[in-house]
C-alpha cells in the first residue's frame, strides 16, 4: 500500500524546521529516520499534508560531553548509540539498549529522537531513559526541557506539542553496573517486557537503584518498589529475586494483549527479566 499525497520539505536549520511546523500544524509530521513514521503512512493509520525531513540538521546527529552529562543529538542513530566509545565508558545503559533495538536496518537508519516522540510502548529506549532520569530538550517557539517520567504519556503519546521538535536528550555519566534485559517479539523484535537497570554498588552492597521498565504497560516507568528493597542492600541471588517481585506491585494496569501476551504473563515476564537485568548490573 502506498501513502497519501504529500508535500516534502528538507529545511536546512532548526529555525526553518519549527517555522514549518508553526506554519503548517497538525497538517505536518516530523520525520528523522523514518522507521516508526513510514509505516505508519504506507499503511494509511496516519495521515499528513506536509512531511518535514530534519536529514539536512547534521548538528542534532553528535554524542558529547558536558558538565558530567552526555548530550545526545536526537538525530543520533541507534547504531551510533550502540558503538560510541563515550557512551560504552560513562553512560553504557544507553549502548546496551541501542545494541537491543531492532535489527541491523532499524539501527543503522533508526533514531533515538524519533523513538522517543513516537513513544511505543514496547520501545527500548524509553526503558533506559526512564532509568537514567533523561532530560528532553524541546524547541519551539521557545525551549524546554522535560523529565523522562514526565515525557512518555500513554500510548503512542508523548509531552511534545505539535509545534515543537525533539533536539537532545541529556542523561548522566554512570558506572558500569548497568543491564538492560527484554523478552523480544519473535516477528518484530518490538520488547514485549524489557527491563534497564543502573545500581551504584560498593563491592555487593547496593547504595542505591533505578529500574525502567517498557512493554508492560502503556508507556514506560519506573519500578520504585524495586528500588526500595534494593537500596542498602546486600546483594545475593536471594535478595535480588525478592526484589524483582515487588515490580508487580509498580506494574498496576499491565497490558492486555492475548494475541502476544496477556497481563499475567506480561506480569510473570516482568518478575523473571527484572531479575535477570539485575543480576547482570551487579555482575
Amino acid at each position: 500500500m502506498f501513502s497519501e499525497s504529500f508535500e516534502y520539505h528538507a529545511p536546512s536549520s532548526l529555525q526553518e524546521a519549527v517555522g514549518l511546523l508553526g506554519q503548517y500544524g497538525d497538517d505536518a509530521k516530523v520525520i528523522s529516520g523514518g522507521m516508526s513514521l513510514i509505516p505508519l503512512m504506507k499503511l494509511r493509520l496516519t495521515s499528513i499534508t506536509h512531511l518535514i525531513d530534519l536529514r539536512n540538521l547534521s548538528d542534532l546527529e553528535g554524542i558529547s560531553e558536558a558538565g558530567g552529562n552526555i548530550v545526545i543529538g536526537a538525530r543520533a542513530t541507534h547504531h551510533s548509540l550502540e558503538s560510541s566509545s563515550l557512551l560504552q565508558s560513562k553512560c553504557p545503559l544507553v549502548a546496551q539498549t541501542a545494541a537491543r533495538v531492532g535489527d541491523v536496518q532499524v539501527r543503522n537508519k533508526g533514531t533515538i529522537g524519533g523513538s522517543l516522540v513516537h513513544a511505543d510502548p514496547a520501545a527500548d529506549l524509553p526503558a533506559a531513559m526512564v532509568a537514567l532520569d533523561a532530560q528532553m530538550t524541546l524547541s519551539g517557539k521557545s525551549e524546554r526541557t522535560v523529565a523522562a517520567k514526565d515525557f512518555f504519556v500513554d500510548v503512542m503519546t508523548s509531552s511534545i506539542n505539535a509545534d515543537e521538535i525533539l533536539t537532545k536528550i541529556t542523561v548522566p555519566a554512570t558506572g558500569k553496573n548497568t543491564a538492560y534485559f527484554k523478552m523480544s517479539h519473535p516477528a518484530s523484535g518490538f520488547a514485549m517486557v524489557g527491563v534497564a537497570v543502573v545500581l551504584e554498588m560498593s563491592g555487593n552492597s547496593c547504595s542505591s537503584a533505578r529500574i525502567g521498565v517498557t512493554g508492560a504497560s502503556s508507556a514506560a516507568f519506573r519500578a520504585s518498589s524495586v528500588e526500595g528493597a534494593l537500596a542498602g542492600q546486600t546483594l545475593d541471588a536471594a535478595k535480588i529475586k525478592e526484589a524483582a517481585a515487588q515490580v508487580a506491585s509498580d506494574l498496576k494496569e499491565p497490558l492486555e494483549d492475548p494475541l502476544n501476551a496477556g497481563a499475567e504473563y506480561r506480569v510473570q515476564l516482568a518478575k523473571v527479566y527484572t531479575e535477570r537485568a539485575i543480576s547482570a548490573a551487579v555482575g
